[in-house]
């Protein structure tokens, strides 16, 4: 058992209150359980209960063993002088304020509704990984309740990766440009190469990239040179790439760009297909801005999904279209697919958007920017086949996000009780009488 699900129990009263005494012998009315703490302190804050003749408001303290008190240190801490009561698993010592006042203790041990905890210890033994935790009971749970959570949830990755472009933008000086590059930049790397190519976009600053874009070997000489993937001119496979070396030395000493250059090590090559080689994503990452003379204004503007794409799927240079990496030749090199570009949209645009829209206080546009993501097509991969299996709803990205979210932050770390759906079934296994 884990103590949140006894913050769970707690939370919606589900035990058994028949007679319900402090392990002091007084009796206890609960007349609010109080709401959860998410900041440092008490688990439950603005509690209400009777306890013997006396209404005490205060806060209310979990722990599986009462003993667990002392092991966290509560009794040196203030911020527990305010617990009027410990709700313990098993009560086995008395614990303390730090004025040596005794805290009055309910052990629910005694009281759980078994039924409850057998279906909550079901759903933690859950050992599939390719299946839900709450695939056996799913067929219990009405459609409507799947529905909102995925809703739910989507929503708080949107939210999430908001949050980390607004930060983006705090570092950057309030500069939305330049957070649009380093975001675009971040997308550009499809997650095993999201790490070194963010750290690319703030190493190369935006107005020299800009100021370069009219000269597409100085734009590619720039980033595959910052990025640390162009050798020495003397060790060059070819005319083109040494060429490309000796406009990056000359560029790099003029705007002292050398100090902050990646190094090759840092690149993840391993297991990818040549197509999603870091090398291949810069040449499209260059194609993009050397087509685009701005990049926020337009991806914020852009009416729909098939304006983004066009501006996605710029055209690389002639070398690249034959190259995986420098001197490494290849009859054609695939050009950006669509299905990155709509990643590109639902990862970078559609967050970049929403932070914009959230920084003036724009409903609306927040809206039409998760919107997006129901023109864009689902993803299709082995993370979300469980779903599909298990006939969650899956029409559009939005729908994909959803599930993602679902997945990595529920289904995955196991927090059932914080999720609709392993509420809904719990609440099952919970009789009138405990409710």
């Amino acid at each position: 058992m884990q103590e949140d699900f006894l913050h769970y129990v707690w939370q919606h009263q589900y035990f058994d209150k028949a007679s319900l005494r402090t392990e002091q012998g007084e009796p206890i009315v609960v007349l609010k359980p109080g709401f959860r703490n998410a900041d440092a302190g008490p688990d439950f804050l603005g509690a209400r209960l009777m306890i013997g003749e006396v209404e005490w408001n205060g806060a209310v303290e979990i722990h599986l063993r009462a003993s667990d008190w002392h092991r966290h240190q509560h009794q040196t801490d203030r911020k527990y002088d305010q617990v009027i009561l410990h709700v313990v698993h098993v009560a086995d010592q008395p614990v303390r304020r730090t004025d040596g006042s005794e805290v009055p203790a309910l052990a629910l041990q005694p009281r759980l509704v078994p039924s409850l905890l057998y279906a909550y210890e079901a759903l933690m033994a859950a050992d599939n990984p390719q299946l839900l935790p709450c695939a056996g009971a799913l067929p219990t749970v009405p459609e409507v309740t799947r529905l909102m959570m995925v809703e739910r949830v989507l929503l708080e990755r949107v939210e999430q990766k908001a949050a980390a472009v607004q930060e983006l933008h705090e570092r950057s000086g309030h500069d939305w440009e330049t957070t649009a590059w380093q975001v675009l930049a971040a997308g550009f790397g499809f997650k095993k190469n999201t790490e070194p190519l963010t750290r690319l976009a703030q190493a190369l600053p935006l107005p020299v990239l800009r100021r370069h874009r009219h000269e597409p070997r100085q734009t590619e000489a720039l980033l595959f040179g910052q990025a640390g993937l162009l050798p020495a001119a003397a060790e060059a496979p070819d005319a083109y790439c040494a060429e490309l070396r000796r406009e990056y030395d000359f560029l790099a000493h003029k705007y002292g760009l050398h100090r902050t250059a990646l190094a090759p090590h840092e690149w993840n090559f391993l297991r990818l297909r040549p197509a999603n080689f870091p090398t291949v994503r810069l040449a499209q990452l260059a194609a993009l801005v050397q087509a685009q003379p701005r990049l926020f204004q337009p991806l914020l503007d852009a009416p729909d999904v098939p304006t983004l794409e066009r501006m996605l799927l710029a055209p690389v240079g002639a070398y690249w279209q034959r190259h995986y990496r420098p001197g490494v030749a290849a009859a054609k090199v695939p050009a950006l697919g669509r299905s990155s570009a709509h990643l590109l949209i639902s990862n970078a645009v559609v967050p970049l958007r929403v932070a914009h829209a959230q920084s003036l206080g724009d409903r609306e546009g927040v809206e039409a920017a998760v919107e997006l993501l129901t023109q864009l097509p689902r993803e299709q991969n082995s993370v979300l086949a469980p779903y599909e299996a298990l006939r969650f709803q899956h029409r559009s990205a939005a729908d994909s996000q959803g599930l993602l979210a679902l997945q990595r932050g529920y289904c995955q770390p196991r927090r059932c009780l914080q999720c609709a759906i392993g509420s809904r079934i719990l609440q099952r296994n919970v009789p009138p009488s405990a409710s």
